[in-house]
């Protein structure tokens, strides 16, 4: 019990965000990006943020040691008056043994074969508000079996791993 205990800590401590790429949408001028691009830079946690206007792209790196979740910037975005369509982190994981519906706390991998994720892995986070209505309300129909994703937590993030 208490290895387990360890095991899924140090997973945890080690699973810090370093790389979040944000798909925005409801975008229509440069005034949009530079809105959002002031709130993700505005994040103590943030070491730069670089934008692509061409697919409304923003790209955040951030700092070390830093505690910040999904629902960091889905905040950040939606204070600037718009929404994300897509979103991709890059986390780093030490020898994580994961498969269908595994969760390292908060974390709960879909559709992931049995596995060992080690070193920076990207994920697309499928949650209500990372992704479009659209394919949310696909995911919904595709997920309908995990009671975790029926649930809607947003203290919960289900990952894809890619």
């Amino acid at each position: 019990m208490l290895i387990t205990i360890m095991f899924f800590t140090t997973c945890i401590a080690n699973a810090q965000i370093l790389k979040a790429e944000i798909v925005a949408t409801g975008l229509t001028c440069s005034m949009c990006s530079n809105a959002i691009q002031k709130q993700l830079k505005a994040l103590n946690e943030a070491d730069s943020v670089s934008t692509d206007l061409n697919s409304n792209t923003f790209t955040v790196y951030l700092k070390k040691e830093n505690s910040l979740t999904p629902k960091t910037f889905k905040e950040r975005v939606e204070k600037a008056g718009f929404f994300i369509g897509s979103m991709i982190v890059t986390m780093p994981f030490d020898n994580l043994k994961v498969e269908n519906n595994t969760r390292a706390g908060n974390y709960i991998f879909l559709d992931a074969k049995p596995q060992t994720i080690n070193g920076p892995t990207k994920v697309k986070v499928l949650d209500k508000g990372f992704v479009t209505a659209k394919e949310y309300k696909k995911l919904l129909k595709t997920y309908s079996n995990s009671a975790t994703y029926v649930l809607d937590n947003e203290e919960d993030f289900h990952f894809r791993i890619l």
